[in-house]
């Protein structure tokens, strides 16, 4: 009997919230509704500030906590009036929560992993079960805790005589290789490095837009070579995998400090500078760990940028480098649904992690339920 999940993912690029209310049959999930919504401007804010030490910090983050579980709950309510669906009627939401600190391994061998969210809130407004502190468990079993979608993607894009990658285009970005489904080769995934992060961050400073639409400004510019090989000489990209990275490493400063050698650029050849860093890593990815894929799929935020999909097709001729819609599943939909197709995992008792891809000392039930 087919069960219905909802996913809720908040991404490093803060541009809101994505929701999918999902049919699990056992074929695959079937997205009935999708709703978009983006944060307010003053919680936005304050989940930025808090990806950095800052004064009060336990407060403010309890009070955003309490600010990202009613605007998910806002979605879950979009989504029950989209379909005409009751509460009663969906089994559980994963809520993915805002990462605001990742820190696997660090300072005590076991590190953290911060995601805010107050999921009791949340299954309160919305009558259903929640599912959220999904990514702990791989941490306290000696993995990176991320990524998490590798999983998803293997159970629902594989196919049956190919390898194929996926790229995760978010505020970082992330690649999921996939053996022929069958095979005995294990599943790989790690992030790349920055996705749309620092894009972002440069367009909303020198244009005040939340983001470059389309990459047009980033391919109005000129590539720099200095300052694009002084970008890739940080010392993340030649790391092995399993791995994994956020805007604790790849935010404002870290720019500035890359930047500080080669004052004067244009702005513009900043921006072309940062897409050219973001597919050429991503390429570097594919070209060391997929080797034999003839396809690359691409998903998340920045698979809507024309200029960074163009920059990884050149950078990747021998591949065809498509939408994940092409597989089944607009971009915008796949992480979140990927945190329904955990919560499905997590409320039957079954692993939703990948060892291969994680690092840890073995696949782990995720999260924690937040019963209705």
């Amino acid at each position: 009997m087919a069960e219905r999940f909802i996913g809720l993912m908040s991404g490093t690029s803060l541009d809101g919230v994505d929701g999918v209310l999902t049919e699990d049959a056992g074929q695959g999930l079937r997205v009935l509704a999708h709703v978009a919504a983006p944060f307010d401007a003053a919680l936005r804010a304050e989940l930025l500030a808090l990806n950095t030490p800052g004064d009060n910090e336990l407060h403010r983050a309890a009070l955003a906590a309490n600010g990202v579980a009613l605007a998910y709950a806002g979605v879950v309510r979009q989504l029950l009036q989209q379909t005409g669906l009751a509460p009663a009627q969906v089994r559980a939401i994963g809520a993915h929560g805002q990462t605001v600190r990742h820190q696997p391994q660090a300072f005590d061998g076991v590190g953290y992993t911060v995601q805010l969210l107050n999921p009791s809130l949340l299954a309160e407004r919305c009558g259903i079960a929640v599912v959220a502190d999904l990514r702990s468990r791989d941490l306290a079993a000696g993995g990176q805790g991320a990524p998490l979608v590798p999983a998803f993607h293997q159970a629902q894009f594989g196919q049956p005589d190919a390898v194929l990658a996926v790229l995760n285009l978010g505020g970082i970005s992330n690649l999921s290789v996939l053996p022929p489904l069958g095979h005995d080769a294990a599943v790989l995934g790690f992030d790349c490095g920055p996705g749309n992060a620092l894009l972002d961050l440069w367009c909303q400073r020198h244009r005040g837009q939340a983001y470059d639409a389309d990459g047009a400004w980033a391919a109005s510019g000129q590539v720099h070579a200095g300052l694009l090989a002084a970008l890739r000489a940080e010392p993340y990209f030649a790391l092995p995998p399993p791995k994994s990275t956020g805007r604790d490493l790849f935010h404002a400063d870290w720019l500035a400090a890359r930047l500080a050698p080669f004052p004067g650029l244009a702005p513009a050849d900043v921006q072309a500078t940062l897409a050219a860093l973001t597919a050429g890593v991503c390429a570097d990815a594919v070209r060391v760990c997929a080797p034999t894929a003839a396809r690359l799929a691409v998903c998340g935020g920045g698979a809507f940028n024309g200029d960074l999909m163009r920059r990884l097709q050149a950078d990747l001729p021998q591949l065809q480098v498509v939408s994940s819609l092409a597989l089944g599943l607009p971009p915008q939909q796949v992480e979140a649904a990927a945190f329904a197709w955990l919560a499905s995992r997590t409320v039957r008792g079954q692993a939703g992690s990948l060892a291969s891809v994680t690092g840890a000392r073995g696949a782990r039930v995720l999260g924690a339920v937040y019963p209705v």
